[in-house]
């Protein structure tokens, strides 16, 4: 991940709308949601929603699918794994065991996602 992906990911997070979108799909977790579900359980109308999906999408935070007529979102774990690597390859001083807590916690591979 380079500096403008982490930049337009914690960007797309920094709006309330967006960042409980993403925890909502976070929740659902592989099975996802469809846009019309998201937007009924926040309470934010589809137009509004379907742009706020839209933002998660391009910046790597979410993935969609189409089965008909229905749009499936879902978080894209691969995507926030990058953004969390990004955040924490300079960990310590490039001394990760020092963050060792904080590494476990969200599950990085210090050996292969942090470089």
């Amino acid at each position: 991940m380079d500096p403008t992906q982490a930049i337009d990911a914690l960007s797309a997070l920094g709006q309330d709308t967006r960042l409980a979108t993403f925890r909502l799909l976070v929740r659902a977790g592989k099975d996802g949601l469809p846009s019309g579900e998201i937007g009924e359980r926040l309470g934010v109308r589809q137009n509004t929603m379907s742009t706020n999906l839209g933002i998660l999408l391009t910046a790597g935070l979410v993935r969609r699918t189409r089965a008909g007529r229905i749009m499936r979102y879902t978080a894209d774990f691969e995507g926030i794994g990058q953004l969390l690597s990004y955040l924490l390859e300079d960990c310590c001083g490039g001394q990760p065991d020092q963050c060792r807590a904080i590494i476990n916690r969200i599950g990085v591979n210090t050996e292969t996602d942090i470089k």
